[in-house]
């Protein structure tokens, strides 16, 4: 143990010309693991300084020849994205088809069918509240049996759940289904998220979680054709055959993550060394499999996840809401709500293009080309976010919102009915919206949310935040159309000028309070908030990890 200690003040001695001189903040005594199934093992900093470095300088094509199996790995859990972007675009899909309203609806009109408008906001909102209670269950789980078991639980549910799809005598029954495919769901919002930060490099980190949001374009992609080839289908198969194509995923994926390794981070957390390294072997190339640097990577996590614990977190929803820990979870709540502030009018792109002329048969089409825009913008998104950072992006994405919502607002005092051509420039800007969108904040705000968390609470600061953004998803959907339609409020394009408010609300909250996770650590980013560095400073501060003390560059 006296060797161990010397060689931590050695450490913090030899770094002190580059720190900041005053007196360290914390115990510098030798970091400790205790291991259920090890000896106690006396954490080197001298090797945690050591990865840290080396995960910096890896390029992309490094990560990318080295971690193959966690690129594959992460592809099996993102697919489940796409299989529930594939089905989320049934719910309000079929609602607008013949055959369907025929069978679940009333009758209005001889001959004409619909789906009462209380039973459609039933089911949306009963879907949301499903996705809720998964994610909140998923949170809990998690932790006891690991990602993957939870996962392959949750498909299996999946096809259990589509069984009562598929087979609902009546609307009411359709509405319970939807509500419990609503819990998977929920499941595989925040699972994919934190998987992909806990079996890749920080290289890989950007690109993994901004596939994400492109894995749920592909579904409704998908989807939303297959909906649009039985559209003029009459019979049960327009609704039925769709529904069947839902049993066509799960049990390849379930296979596939079974053999998937599970998250090295999650074993440290549970004591269990030998399985991280086990994971850590699989996650990389044998062909690039360096004893010293496998051992230097599991040195740095055990190293992060003892200040987490010298910090005194546990892995209770509690304690997201306890001391600093409070300020990562606020940033992660936040940040995800900033996706639905700015899509609140993008969703209503077809309604002021019908305003303007636009066939109501041509919005499946349209929204198909959506869907392609949104995966050329994750695409593009590709290349700005390792060059200029998570937090710029965001700000300047969440400000050309902010403007153009405005202006959205500004040209709906005229009014678009009188005024045609005004709601074809609404339906453009909204449409520019929905490319731009795609770019600086879609795919950027899951790469934030995975990245500020400890990793303790990654997978229940994911949860809450994810619930949050369905509960406000849940209060928009009521209010929203009551603004747009003519029948309710009236306010038109003029909900711009709401919209846009809220946006501007949440710009300036940005500005003061998001940090820059560009080239962070996870280590690194524990101890800037330990030491409560304002959201500014993130970008210049250096940390040296031997003394946990850190100085803020002038540049």
């Amino acid at each position: 143990m006296e060797p161990a200690r010397k060689q931590l003040e050695f450490l913090a001695t030899e770094n002190q010309s580059e720190i900041d001189p005053k007196p360290a903040p914390f115990d510098v005594s030798p970091i400790v693991i205790q291991g259920k199934d090890e000896e106690q093992k006396v954490v080197t900093l001298k090797d945690a300084a050591k990865a840290v470095k080396n995960e910096q300088e890896m390029t992309l094509r490094d990560a990318i020849r080295k971690y193959p199996q966690a690129i594959f790995s992460f592809a099996w859990f993102s697919a489940s994205l796409i299989m529930e972007g594939f089905d989320h675009s049934f719910i309000s899909g079929f609602i607008s088809f013949p055959a369907f309203q025929k069978r679940y609806g009333v009758e209005v009109s001889p001959g004409k069918y619909e789906i009462p408008a209380e039973m459609q906001s039933g089911i949306s909102n009963g879907t949301q509240a499903g996705e809720i209670i998964g994610l909140l269950i998923c949170g809990l789980f998690v932790d006891w049996f690991g990602s993957r078991w939870i996962m392959i639980a949750c498909l299996l549910l999946m096809i259990c759940f589509a069984f009562l799809q598929f087979f609902t005598a009546n609307i009411d029954m359709y509405l319970g289904a939807e509500i419990l495919l609503g819990i998977p769901w929920g499941a595989f919002q925040s699972l994919t998220d934190a998987y992909a930060v806990e079996v890749c490099p920080s290289t890989l980190t950007p690109y993994l979680t901004m596939l994400v949001s492109m894995f749920w374009s592909i579904g409704y992609l998908i989807g939303t054709g297959v909906l649009r080839g039985f559209l003029k289908m009459t019979t049960s198969a327009a609704y039925k055959i769709p529904f069947a194509l839902q049993w066509v995923f799960p049990i390849p994926l379930a296979i596939g993550i079974y053999f998937a390794p599970e998250s090295p981070w999650w074993s440290i957390r549970k004591g269990r060394r030998a399985d991280a390294e086990k994971s850590l072997r699989k996650l990389r190339s044998k062909k690039y499999i360096n004893e010293e640097e496998l051992a230097e990577t599991v040195v740095i996590m055990e190293y992060t996840h003892q200040v987490e614990i010298e910090m005194k977190l546990s892995s209770t929803y509690w304690d997201l809401f306890k001391g600093v820990n409070l300020r990562r979870t606020e940033i992660c709540v936040w940040t995800y709500s900033v996706q639905v502030w700015c899509t609140a009018l993008v969703a209503y792109i077809v309604f002021f293009l019908e305003d303007a002329g636009l066939p109501t048969t041509a919005s499946f089409d349209f929204g198909m080309s959506e869907y392609a825009l949104a995966i050329v913008g994750v695409l593009v998104a590709f290349y700005f976010v390792p060059r200029v950072g998570r937090r710029t992006l965001l700000l300047y994405g969440t400000l050309f919102m902010v403007v153009t919502t405005f202006v959205i607002g500004l040209l709906g005092i005229p009014g678009t009915v009188s005024h045609p051509s005004l709601a074809y420039t609404i339906g453009s800007i909204l449409l520019v919206q929905y490319f731009v969108y795609f770019i600086p904040i879609g795919p950027v705000v899951f790469t934030i949310v995975a990245e500020i968390p400890s990793n303790i609470l990654r997978s229940k600061t994911i949860v809450i935040s994810r619930a949050t953004y369905n509960t406000i998803a849940l209060i928009k959907g009521q209010i929203l159309p009551h603004m747009i339609t003519a029948s309710s409020w009236n306010w038109g394009a003029k909900a711009g000028f709401f919209w846009g408010a809220f946006m501007l609300i949440i710009l300036i909250w940005a500005y003061f309070v998001l940090p820059e996770t560009k080239d962070r650590a996870f280590v690194e980013l524990d101890i800037l908030f330990k030491n409560n560095v304002a959201a500014r400073d993130f970008k210049k501060t250096k940390v040296d990890l031997a003394s946990e003390t850190f100085i803020q560059s002038e540049s």
